[in-house]
């Protein structure tokens, strides 16, 4: 295996993981914004488990696109100038 192989092993499985972790919070917000009672009314107190995951879900997405944005952002380490 090649270094540049190497390099990019993980970021693909990075790359895909920030829109999976946002439609998950997406979708837990939704199941926390419609929850319903037992009467089939809307209950705004109800479904806080789906909120925290979804606001969990929202942090990691945040910080693994800064991550991934860091890499792909990132200047060629192989043609820095190092004054020794």
């Amino acid at each position: 295996m090649n270094n540049a192989s190497k390099d990019t092993a993980g970021f693909w499985p990075s790359v895909i993981s920030v829109p999976v972790l946002s439609a998950l919070a997406a979708w837990q917000f939704y199941l926390f914004a419609t929850f319903k009672s037992v009467d089939g009314l809307i209950d705004i107190q109800g479904g806080r488990l789906h909120l925290w995951i979804a606001i969990a879900s929202t942090l990691l997405a945040s910080i693994v696109g800064f991550f991934v944005l860091s890499v792909v952002l990132r200047y060629d380490k192989k043609s820095e100038l190092h004054i020794t």
